[in-house]
């Protein structure tokens, strides 16, 4: 297997888990003596302080910080500076507004944004070290500050506008955060307001908004951690016995649990919004959002459970030990370097403060609080990540931007015997989501597709403007570049020509409020499992037009075989783009057939009988048959208020760009394409793929795609109807890979419907016999071949496998 691929379980039991979120309390905090709360009478904590000192931990790194240590210092130092920032402005006396920049009383986020600007400023001074430490000129404005917002903004006596969740989670938790930090200045009387205000919006850690819904996926931990910080602040056990319930349900049908999978029941009886055992994460029903919501959910469990380990509220529910499986399946796999791929970020992409790698900073900080509840293999694996993804983020320091919590845990990690794991090297895809990752040593590269099942993206609350086709078959490329996505991208990049993408030309209206699933059931793909080899492919169905294609992706370790047949609208021009790259260097050279193109901003071109392309930096691209493209340099300029008029700024940006497509015409009757896209190779590798191509296109038809490595005889094929690529038949839609290592045969195949209840594949090969097979799949001589039967019932897309032996 390669490097990185296993996800190994041994060691580990739901008992060590358990045993060891006991354990975690003895290490976040002094022993506590602490009793439950009854579910139906007060029964205040015995001892509120020790979990208020937990808390203050979290936010400040606590007393035993070592002031002489230069990391440490730095750390310091940034929270003084970011208290300096946010208290800029800060004005009790003012009528209209706590700050200047925000005195609306229509726009929500100014609310929760003027309490993040107080715990921020507070933050600083309960932190030894800072100039604000203890300064009493501070203390005063944070409380005048604290007051001013509980009487002209935030209480019982308001009436919420805008988003809910401004209200009962955004704004909420700044302000507990504020309370624990000014605990022993507040004075009974302003802490009863405070508990009043926040128990006016979030009393109940199982229901949110103003209509009282049921809260499911991240919304439920949030809303669990204000219930949870506010019942310390109360001494109220009785709330925490509540806090620890919410996570697993127990009030309900389980259909709304936080910690189990929503594989099976969970998801027909609720929304589906949670994580799945694949590592998909969805939230807004059918948004995939392990980059947002579903980063925000472990970020705020692991808080939760460090505040409630070792306590008479420790969270016992054996479903816990599911949490690895979010680490391992559904976020490392999506993590490139730093980076977080952007298919499963949704909104945020769109929101300037989540550049430059900030969501994995979020994931880094949860597994981080994790390791001390997962004793064991577990502990020692993901220690090894948080040291991989710290040593392979050369674009942002971790250390240089954590909190001081995070960074003294992170430095004990970092002192570890336990070695890093190791680049990761896996193909991995999330049927649950529709989408797709390929990780080789020098490169990763992440396919978003969606279906019937998912929407194509979200835009609500006037962000992601643009975001038309994000998932219409985008290809992202992650390589040693690893500012590339970050550094103004997503406002610059042109969206009607993302890459990977096959669209109708042209620039549709903002796409606020927007939201679709596809027409189409055919997303998905099948992966031999041990290796960096994957069959991926969907039906486009585009939204708002009548463009309808068929795209794959054969991810054959360094080589993608690009293919596309059946591509028709009624309208157009169509294209696909091969690739639309923001330029490190912005005379980064591109050979055409081994000519380089002029390097010249504004350079545009109609590019005839192309075989190969190479752009330096990026990697190589070889056409089997000659092919026409068009070509174009461009400085392009935006601004983040173009795409997100919430939190986006007028300040113009402007980068380097080259695109590259082919047009398929107007109106296009069954148009189609075939590449190779070899990420990261050289020029000269491309060149010689170019003459002699390492994957040859065996059918590109309306029934099936199927492409053959010469070195190896490896098959793979994406099967929309019925149909035969060579050797190898199938009665449905399928996904197949079939690939032959001397007598054996490694068979994987998938429903990407998602709809059969069989696939059945007929091998035109003599002398198979049966050597191991998933649950569910058979194969019986037939015909001279074997004929190979897969129960596909309740797979939800995922791969099955079979072993054959050639006599």
């Amino acid at each position: 297997m390669n490097p990185g691929t296993t996800r190994g379980t041994t060691g580990t039991t739901r008992r060590t888990v358990l045993a060891g979120a006991a354990a975690l309390g003895a290490t976040a905090a002094l022993p506590l003596t602490l009793a439950a709360g009854s579910a139906h009478a007060e029964d205040p904590v015995d001892d509120p302080a020790s979990l208020r000192v937990r808390w203050h931990t979290l936010l400040t790194g606590g007393p035993g910080l070592d002031p002489a240590d230069p990391r440490i210092a730095a750390a310091v130092a940034r929270v003084g500076k970011a208290a300096t920032t946010a208290a800029k402005g800060l004005d009790p006396s003012r009528t209209d507004g706590l700050f200047p920049d925000l005195t609306s009383t229509t726009l929500s986020n100014h609310v929760t944004t003027s309490f993040k600007r107080l715990a921020a400023a507070a933050t600083a001074w309960a932190v030894p070290g800072t100039g604000q430490y203890g300064d009493t000129a501070l203390r005063d404005l944070l409380l005048a500050g604290v007051d001013w917002m509980l009487t002209h903004r935030y209480g019982p006596g308001h009436t919420r506008f805008d988003n809910d969740w401004d209200w009962e989670i955004g704004a909420a938790l700044a302000l507990n955060d504020t309370a624990v930090l000014l605990y022993d200045v507040l004075g009974e009387e302003r802490l009863g307001r405070i508990n009043d205000a926040v128990r006016s919006y979030t009393p109940d850690p199982n229901l949110w908004r103003a209509d009282r819904q049921i809260a499911t996926g991240a919304n439920r931990v949030w809303i669990s951690t204000v219930v949870a910080v506010n019942a310390v602040l109360r001494g109220s056990g009785d709330d925490l016995v509540r806090v620890r319930d919410a996570l697993s349900d127990v009030e309900g049908s389980g259909a709304n649990s936080v910690l189990a999978f929503n594989d099976a029941g969970a998801a027909a009886e609720g929304t589906g919004e949670g994580f799945y055992s694949d590592g998909s994460f969805l939230q807004h029903y059918k948004h995939p959002y392990n980059g947002g919501y579903g980063k925000e959910l472990l970020n705020n469990l692991s808080r939760l459970l460090n505040l409630l380990a070792g306590t008479a509220w420790t969270v016992t529910d054996p479903d816990l030990d599911n949490v690895r499986l979010w680490v391992d399946e559904g976020f490392d796999p999506l993590l490139a370097r730093g980076d977080v791929m952007a298919s499963v970020c949704g909104r945020e992409i769109a929101r300037p403060s989540k550049q430059g790698h900030v969501s994995a900073q979020t994931v880094i900080e949860a597994v981080v609080r994790l390791i001390p509840g997962f004793p064991g293999e577990t502990a020692d694996r993901f220690t090894a990540l948080v040291k991989q993804w710290i040593a392979e983020d050369t674009y942002r320091d971790f250390l240089g931007v954590t909190d001081l919590a995070s960074l003294a845990a992170t430095q004990q990690i970092l002192a570890s015997p336990v070695p890093a794991r190791g680049p990761l090297v896996v193909h991995k895809q999330h049927p649950r989501m529709d989408k797709a990752a390929h990780h080789r040593p020098s490169f990763a590269l992440g396919i978003s597709a969606y279906s019937s099942r998912i929407y194509n993206y979200e835009s609500i609350q006037n962000e992601n403007l643009h975001a038309w086709h994000l998932s219409d078959g985008m290809v992202l490329l992650y390589t040693d570049d690893l500012g590339h996505y970050s550094e103004d991208y997503w406002p610059t990049v042109d969206p009607a020509r993302l890459p990977g993408t096959t669209v109708i030309a042209g620039r549709p209206g903002d796409a606020a409020g927007q939201r679709t699933t596809s027409t189409a059931d055919w997303a998905g793909g099948a992966a031999l499992p041990g290796t960096t080899l994957g069959a991926y492919g969907m039906e486009l169905r585009a939204f708002g037009s009548s463009l309808h294609g068929l795209k794959s992706w054969f991810c054959l370790d360094d080589v993608i075989a690009c293919v596309g047949s059946g591509i028709t609208a009624d309208a157009g021009p169509a294209e696909t783009v091969v690739e639309n790259r923001k330029l490190r260097d912005p005379g980064a050279a591109l050979l055409v057939n081994g000519t380089a193109a002029p390097a010249d901003t504004g350079w545009s071109a109609r590019l005839d009988g192309v075989r190969w392309l190479h752009l330096a930096g990026t990697g190589g691209y070889v056409f089997p048959d000659p092919v026409t493209l068009n070509g174009l340099r461009e400085e392009r300029t935006a601004t983040w208020r173009e795409i997100n008029l919430k939190y986006g700024t007028d300040t113009s940006v402007t980068r380097p760009y080259l695109t590259l497509w082919q047009d398929h015409g107007t109106a296009p009757q069954n148009a189609g394409y075939f590449w190779l896209q070899a990420p990261a190779a050289s020029a000269d590798r491309t060149r010689q793929w170019a003459s002699a191509p390492p994957v040859e296109q065996i059918a590109a038809s309306t029934a099936v795609h199927a492409v053959r490595r010469r070195a190896d005889g490896l098959l793979a094929a994406n099967f929309w109807a019925a149909g035969t690529a060579q050797e190898l038949t199938a009665d449905g839609p399928a996904s197949v890979l079939l690939r032959p290592e001397g007598r054996t045969v490694t068979v994987a195949l998938s429903d990407p419907t998602q709809l059969r209840s069989s696939v059945v594949l007929d091998l035109a090969l003599r002398g198979l016999s049966v050597v191991s097979a998933d649950p569910g799949v058979s194969a019986v001589p037939a015909g001279g071949g074997l004929r190979i039967t897969a129960d596909t019932t309740g797979r939800h897309g995922a791969t099955l496998n079979l072993t054959l032996n050639r006599s």
